[in-house]
């Protein structure tokens, strides 16, 4: 594949970022594509290995390992290098209904993955894909995919997630009669207003929607099942029923002073700037601003980032981001090691923006807030910390000290709440009537029913907390199964 020398000869390009103490002024995206010419060159990287590692997509102890929707990435980098663009799009959309979502967000697996990755910078396989299906929309190759045949089956998605819309996507091209049902106003779901706008423009999520829809798709806003719609009118109107609901409800803070004002989901917060950016460009105010005040996230993982990022783009004093883990190492460690994700230190797009307005990375590693502290209004004034250790137990386990005399007080008028999802909102579920495991859906992995018959379930709901590309690839199961099911049941009839 690609040049059989090439990764000998070329070196990696990163994707092209506007420079961090300017694009903080603004809400568009901050990469932009490197030019055809320099694709080509990276494409020209990949090694021809005789295994490709890069879309093997499993787990390993829990780890990504390669492309979890198994993306033939060796066949569409070796066209890319010889410029045939078109072909490679048809390959890239044999296996990912939505390069441009993963192509943006997705923390590239594959790459890790990379056998060149063992000795140098893997191929630039994530630029790669995005560029492939921006041209294809640029180009007008990707164009509705309308299906000649209809089987008379009905199925119902709810929730519009990748997940779900991967899941009606395949469906539909199948011949069946889709709706999906979506509570909020945007569809899209976490692509809409769970990542904001300066990674994943609104436009690219509203465009994929609309060509799905061009192609016989039913979407219905603003209906929450359950309580719009119950699931007796879904299940006499529907073959079947998929729940795509996301794995939604955030874990919240348990301590001294959490019960003071200011204090917010991380979520909640994204999704209010990003809805007030959508609706009025900020115009009528109703996004909470941290402008001019001390911003403190508790929680180290990218939501957290996505948090610390926007609190940037709103002019705050400051910022940091609370972690309980040590920092990164560099390199690979033992615990990392090829093929898995390398899980290493980088300075990402908000980091890199923290560090250029205020000269330091904003994380803060091995902290433990200890205690919450109002004001003489009840709001959060500051935070109280303490240094730990992480430490090797006897038994094998990890467990974190407490350092004495390391305690130290923050000013914060803001508190953003990352610290991840318990899992599934228990409403829909329960009015379903289908069986949850630790706040999961219950459903085989084998063919994804729940416990109530012609109910499927799909996503963050059934398997918890996870990637856009793992609810990529659960949509598409799931479809399978479904399409599998309805077929058996025409047999009895």
């Amino acid at each position: 594949m690609g040049k059989s020398t090439g990764f000998m000869e070329f070196k990696r390009e990163k994707v092209q970022e506007n420079v961090p103490l300017e694009r903080i002024s603004s809400w568009n995206e901050y990469t932009r594509k490197l030019t055809d010419e320099k694709l080509q060159t990276q494409g020209a990287r990949c090694m021809d290995c005789g295994t490709p590692f890069c879309h093997m997509g499993i787990e390993i102890r829990g780890t990504a390992a390669g492309c979890p929707i198994n993306n033939v990435i060796p066949e569409w980098n070796d066209l890319v290098y010889k410029g045939q663009w078109e072909e490679a799009l048809k390959r890239l959309h044999m296996t990912n209904n939505f390069p441009e979502f993963t192509g943006r967000v997705c923390p590239a697996p594959c790459e890790g993955s990379c056998t060149l990755a063992i000795t140098d910078p893997a191929v630039a396989i994530k630029s790669i894909e995005r560029t492939i299906i921006d041209k294809g929309f640029d180009n007008g190759w990707v164009t509705p995919r309308i299906p000649q045949i209809r089987s008379g089956y009905k199925i119902a998605v709810v929730g519009s997630g990748p997940a779900g819309l991967a899941a009606a996507d395949q469906l539909n091209q199948m011949g069946h009669s889709v709706t999906v049902f979506e509570r909020s106003d945007r569809f899209g779901g976490l692509l809409m207003y769970g990542i904001p706008n300066m990674k994943l423009e609104k436009e690219v999520v509203e465009r994929r929607v609309n060509l799905l829809s061009l192609e016989g798709i039913q979407f219905i806003a603003n209906t929450e099942v359950g309580n719009d719609i119950t699931k007796e009118q879904l299940q006499h109107q529907y073959d079947a029923v998929i729940l795509c609901t996301g794995a939604q409800k955030q874990r919240t803070l348990h301590m001294e002073g959490n019960d003071a004002g200011n204090i917010h989901l991380a979520m909640e917060y994204l999704t209010d700037v990003t809805k007030s950016l959508l609706e009025s460009n900020f115009e009528d105010k109703k996004a909470l601003n941290v402008e001019g005040k001390d911003v403190i996230v508790i929680g180290g993982g990218d939501t957290g980032a996505d948090c610390v990022a926007t609190a940037l783009r709103q002019n705050c004093r400051s910022v940091y981001q609370f972690g309980k883990h040590p920092q990164q190492a560099t390199t690979r460690t033992e615990d990392t090691m090829w093929p898995k994700d390398p899980n290493v230190y980088t300075l990402d797009y908000a980091y890199a923006e923290a560090d250029a307005k205020f000269g330091r990375d904003p994380r803060e590693y091995c902290i433990q807030t200890t205690k919450i502290v109002k004001d003489a209004h009840g709001n959060v004034k500051e935070l109280h910390t303490i240094q730990m250790e992480k430490i090797l137990g006897e038994d094998g386990f990890h467990y974190f000290k407490e350092l004495p005399g390391t305690e130290k007080v923050w000013p914060a008028q803001h508190v953003f709440v990352a610290i991840g999802f318990e899992g599934a909102e228990k409403e829909t579920p329960k009015h379903f009537g289908v069986e949850l495991t630790n706040n999961r859906i219950r459903a085989s992995i084998k063919d994804y029913e729940t416990s109530v018959p012609s109910v499927f379930a799909a996503g963050d709901a059934r398997r918890g907390q996870s990637l856009v590309v793992w609810a990529i690839k659960e949509g598409r199961a799931v479809a399978a199964s479904v399409h599998y099911y309805l077929q058996e049941q025409a047999k009895k009839f």
